[in-house]
């Protein structure tokens, strides 16, 4: 819990620090992002669920600091996720499943902050479709893990958080075909 509270202070000052001083949103998230991902990352050796919670810490940081200076957190979203392939490509991690949390913390963020949820998980699926392009991972399926990451987070927000959040990340996004996976209908599918 310490762990947690610690990361998050860390991502939200860095964040405030790097608006404050450049005035760019996007790139002090990608920075502060992917430099606490990297350095937490290499010191824990952090794996599966802790990695998971590690991204979501990193991401709740970036979207609070970017509210406590008043500027847009669809920046935060865009760039923490943009972060989020960074880091994990420099570890050598799986970004899938970073994409996907790091969408859900973003959402579940922005709602704590009365961001408007349809916007903050359009730009992370934007942040997932740049980060993808830029080392050479299908943008299709970081659009895919970012997109369903979104929903899952605005459903625990409420039922009409998660339609509104569907319906913002549904269909084609920076040129992208963006595709929600159901966890829950394959499941169902398998057990047939």
């Amino acid at each position: 819990m310490h762990e947690q509270k610690h990361i998050v202070e860390t991502v939200k000052t860095g964040i405030i620090e790097g608006i404050r001083g450049t005035g760019e949103v996007v790139d002090a998230a990608i920075d502060t992002v992917s430099g606490t991902l990297v350095n937490t990352l290499k010191s824990t050796g952090a794996v599966g669920a802790a990695l998971t919670g590690t991204v979501s810490d990193v991401l709740r940081g970036a979207i609070l600091g970017t509210a406590h200076v008043g500027a847009d957190i669809r920046g935060a979203a865009k760039g923490g996720v943009i972060g989020v392939i960074r880091g994990t490509q420099e570890v050598g991690v799986e970004a899938a499943e970073s994409i996907g949390a790091g969408a859900r913390a973003v959402v579940k963020s922005a709602a704590e902050v009365g961001g408007d949820l349809g916007s903050a998980a359009r730009s992370a699926v934007e942040g997932s479709i740049a980060g993808a392009k830029e080392v050479g991972l299908r943008a299709e399926d970081a659009a895919s893990a970012a997109a369903t990451g979104a929903i899952k987070g605005a459903g625990e927000v409420s039922a009409t958080a998660g339609e509104e959040v569907r319906r913002a990340v549904t269909g084609v996004i920076a040129g992208v075909k963006v595709v929600v996976k159901e966890p829950f209908k394959s499941e169902e599918r398998k057990a047939r």
